[in-house]
């Protein structure tokens, strides 16, 4: 019944910027952690970002200092703002949300269908 819903993706040159959104379709209480994840066709899905519910943040090394993660907690809605987008950085980009459905419930889980970033010339 809880869905997110990615956009934003898209084909840009390198060097460009791109900002993806995921929205939180449903009723729940609260937005607890948010992180960004990347899969390439083949490999691992790999970790980029996370940001916990106190606001702190944390990166992986290949996007430090040019991708930023954020959220509307009033719009249900998770960002990730992409700043200097090398082809490396081609992949297909989930948006994972951990949440509560009750106060004190156990905090889930759930994935976004996925968005695909193109960087290209």
């Amino acid at each position: 019944q809880v869905q997110l819903v990615e956009s934003g993706g898209g084909l840009v040159q390198p060097g460009g910027s791109l900002r993806l959104s995921c929205e939180v379709h449903g009723t729940i209480r609260m937005i607890n952690t948010a992180a960004w994840y990347r899969q390439v066709a083949g490999n691992q899905r790999e970790w980029v970002a996370s940001r916990v519910s106190g606001g702190a943040t944390n990166y992986a090394d290949s996007v430090q200092g040019r991708f930023a993660i954020s959220q509307d907690n009033a719009k249900n809605m998770v960002y990730l703002e992409m700043n200097s987008l090398k082809p490396e950085d081609t992949a297909v980009y989930y948006c994972n949300v951990g949440y509560r459905g009750r106060p004190g419930g156990a905090i889930r889980t759930i994935w976004g269908q996925g968005t695909q970033v193109t960087v290209s010339s």
